[in-house]
């Protein structure tokens, strides 16, 4: 693959000029985890990969597919947990501490946002380290359901994430072993258990979408940063900062759904980028 392009001084000033003095809402996607080692669905490197995440209908529906997704998702749980923040996210968490930040919106389910010390962070998908009981609605962590599946299915872990490639949800694209595999359970009351994340063809809830379309309305400007915005969940949220008249700047590598939208658009590494927009900012 091309190397990413050198951050361009002009367009960084660009974006200062038009930041400075702004508060802004932040709308994070899977591009900002890459260089903490987490894949992206459509970043420059990726997009030629056929992926087939689960659908919401079908986990909730069919045991084969639960089945599917916590044998490979178990097995991809080390890599999540092993990736920490990288200078994008500590750049973010450093205008967020200089009063520059109304919040974060993120598209991920890593939570390296907050481990990178942001604070105001809305996760629009879920989490992957909280786990959900479809039939009682019980709560527990994702460590303790890891437990549980390895107490379950002896050696399973063992073989971890470089048995197949790694998707940006933690799945790991095995096959092999999946129909021996015993999925875990609600330890309350027997029922099905699904990661707290939206999948695809699940709704994000209604009250997480107003919370972040308050901190757009309350921002002067929305930065979009490592987001292709082919999914609506977040794209909403650039026609909602064009509908008031709020500017919008995209820093990302490649080409976005939002691009027409944007007074700036940044084409370099949120690595490069964000530190230095953070300095030119003064935080």
């Amino acid at each position: 693959m091309p190397a990413p392009p050198a951050l361009a001084p002009a367009a960084l000033d660009l974006l200062v000029d038009l930041l400075r003095g702004r508060r802004l809402a932040v709308l994070a996607g899977a591009g900002i985890s890459t260089e903490s080692g987490i894949p992206d669905y459509r970043g420059p490197e990726t997009k030629h990969i056929e992926r087939r995440p689960v659908q919401y209908d079908d986990f909730v529906r069919d045991a084969a597919a639960r089945q599917r997704y916590w044998a490979r998702a178990s097995r991809g749980w080390a890599r999540m947990t092993g990736a920490r923040p990288n200078d994008g996210h500590r750049a973010l968490a450093r205008l967020e501490r200089a009063g520059l930040v109304e919040g974060v919106i993120t598209q991920n389910v890593d939570g390296l946002h907050q481990a990178a010390g942001s604070r105001r962070v809305i996760e629009l998908h879920g989490a992957l380290d909280r786990v959900v009981c479809l039939g009682c609605d019980g709560r527990q962590s994702r460590t303790a359901v890891q437990r549980t599946i390895g107490g379950q299915n002896p050696g399973w872990l063992r073989r971890g994430a470089e048995a197949g490639r790694v998707a940006p949800d933690g799945d790991v694209e095995i096959e092999a072993g999946i129909a021996r595999f015993v999925a875990p359970r609600c330890p309350a009351c027997g029922g099905a258990l699904k990661p707290d994340v939206v999948f695809f063809g699940e709704s994000v809830p209604k009250p997480r979408v107003a919370e972040a379309a308050g901190i757009v309305s309350r921002a002067d400007a929305l930065l979009v940063v490592g987001s292709s915005l082919a999914v609506y969940s977040g794209y909403r949220f650039v026609r909602q900062a064009e509908a008031e008249g709020t500017p919008v700047a995209i820093v990302t590598l490649g080409e976005t759904r939002g691009h027409r939208h944007a007074a700036v658009a940044l084409d370099a590494r949120l690595g490069d980028a964000l530190p230095a927009l953070a300095d030119a900012l003064g935080a």
